[in-house]
């Protein structure tokens, strides 16, 4: 079964806004890895659960054409607004139907949304899609972010690990505590027996504190604690906020930190037809 998620204006505004972009040495593995097996030319590309595109564009310039999908309108309007390449498309349907013809495409990705899908139809959807020696490519990252800031950063980095564990109880019960075993358990099903795992490329993002809190507050987790109580959401976020320019010992919430995302991912070859 499919969860929907991250559907309103206002949140696709801010996902747009905060979530950070994958990074582009993630994309080179990527690209990488389809060459080695596939190689080119690039054709389609595929991204699945696309949100507000920012992996999409990052594809753009090394396919003739790539296509994000995803189920929400509000993600897709915000993508098409912030899009200019001419060879991106936007689809609005369900990651478990696909609307395009077998065997086409060159790539099929789903960056930090695969975990929402039901992820065996998922995963049966993109064999069909893919070419022969075609690849997937799945891509999350842990929500326990470590911040950086001189001689703080180990002070602020337990700080931001208490903030996610005190959201944990409005984490949906569909993804657990952490995404991580879901994207193994899809990789373990995948039949092909070209394929990589990898866990955990290291990734620092320069950032003002006020992007970060931004981007926390796009977690489904806040948004599960803001809808249910908005006052209490913001009190929360608000204090979160506060203890870390305390610790930093700044006033200024756009003073400059860096986060450090951790990603894991795996790529998979579609074997060659018989």
């Amino acid at each position: 079964m499919a969860h929907r998620r991250f559907e309103g204006k206002e949140h696709a505004a801010s996902y747009q806004r905060y979530r950070v972009s994958p990074p582009q040495e993630l994309i080179t593995e990527i690209l990488g890895f389809l060459e080695n097996m596939k190689g080119r030319p690039f054709d389609l590309a595929v991204d699945v659960g696309c949100g507000s595109g920012q992996g999409t564009l990052l594809l753009a310039p090394h396919f003739t054409q790539v296509i994000g999908t995803d189920i929400s309108p509000a993600q897709l309007e915000v993508a098409l607004a912030n899009s200019s390449a001419p060879n991106i498309f936007y689809r609005q349907c369900p990651a478990e139907e696909l609307p395009f013809a077998d065997g086409g495409a060159d790539l099929v990705t789903s960056m930090t949304a695969a975990h929402w899908f039901d992820r065996p139809r998922f995963l049966q959807e993109a064999d069909r899609l893919l070419k022969p020696r075609g690849c997937l490519a799945l891509i999350s990252y842990t929500l326990d972010m470590d911040l950086e800031y001189g001689q703080h950063s180990h002070t602020l980095t337990d700080i931001c690990h208490q903030f996610y564990k005190n959201l944990l109880p409005f984490r949906s019960g569909h993804i657990g505590t952490t995404t991580v075993p879901l994207y193994k358990q899809m990789y373990d099903s995948c039949p092909y027996p070209d394929k990589e795992w990898h866990e955990c490329l290291r990734m620092r993002s320069p950032m003002p504190l006020s992007g970060y809190i931004g981007m926390v507050e796009t977690f489904s987790s806040y948004q599960a604690l803001l809808k249910q109580d908005p006052v209490e959401a913001h009190k929360f976020s608000q204090a979160f906020r506060n203890r870390l320019l305390s610790v930093m010992g700044e006033s200024n919430p756009d003073t400059e930190i860096t986060v450090v995302v951790k990603y894991f991912y795996w790529l998979a070859c579609k074997p060659a037809a018989a």
